[in-house]
C-alpha cells in the first residue's frame, strides 16, 4: 500500500512538471475533488459545506508522509490550547510540534485513503514517535476501524 502511494505520488509531481515544461506559459486549472465529512475549517470557525470539497492543484503541499497519528484523550477537553483557544474534542483541530498555530492541515489516513482538514491549535505530541494529534472527531473521521488509536498518515499543509 505504501509502495502504491508512494507511486501515485511520484506520477502526479511527473505529471506536474511535465505540464509547466511544456511551452504553454498557461497554467491550466486543475480541480481534485476531496470528500470531507460535510465540514472544513473557515478563519477558525466550523462551517458546514456540502459532501464534496473542492480543492484547486497546487493548495496543498505535502509536508510527511508515513507520520504516525494519534488523537487527544478526553480529560483534555475544555482546557486551553498552548495558542490560548479552548480545546474542543468536537472541532477539527490538532497539535504539532513545529507548524505555527492557526496552519490548516489536510490529514489523510494511508490505508482506507479519508481525509480530513484540521487546523493547528496546540504543541504537541510529546511523544517521540508521533507526529500529530488530532481531535477525537477529526481523528475518527478517518479511522479505519472504531477502536484504533493510532495510524499512519500523510500530512500536507495549506499554502496560502
Amino acid at each position: 500500500m505504501r509502495k502504491l502511494i508512494t507511486l501515485f505520488f511520484l506520477l502526479a509531481i511527473i505529471g506536474l512538471v511535465s505540464s509547466q515544461s511544456s511551452g504553454s506559459n498557461k497554467q491550466k486549472a486543475f480541480v481534485q475533488k476531496d470528500t470531507i465529512k460535510k465540514s472544513k475549517m473557515v478563519l477558525g470557525r466550523q462551517e458546514i459545506i456540502s459532501d464534496t470539497l473542492l480543492l484547486e492543484n497546487g493548495k496543498f503541499k505535502i509536508y510527511k508522509t508515513e507520520a504516525h497519528a494519534s488523537y487527544y484523550a478526553d480529560k483534555f477537553n475544555g482546557k486551553r490550547t498552548t495558542s490560548g483557544r479552548k480545546f474542543d474534542n468536537n472541532k477539527y483541530t490538532a497539535a504539532h510540534k513545529k507548524l505555527p498555530f492557526g496552519t490548516k492541515v489536510k490529514v489523510t489516513n494511508e490505508a482506507n485513503g479519508k481525509s480530513v482538514i484540521v487546523e493547528i491549535t496546540d504543541r504537541g505530541p510529546f511523544v517521540k514517535s508521533r507526529e500529530i494529534d488530532l481531535s477525537k472527531r477529526a481523528f475518527k473521521d478517518i479511522a479505519s476501524r472504531k477502536d484504533d488509536g493510532g495510524m499512519k498518515v500523510t500530512i500536507a499543509v495549506l499554502n496560502n
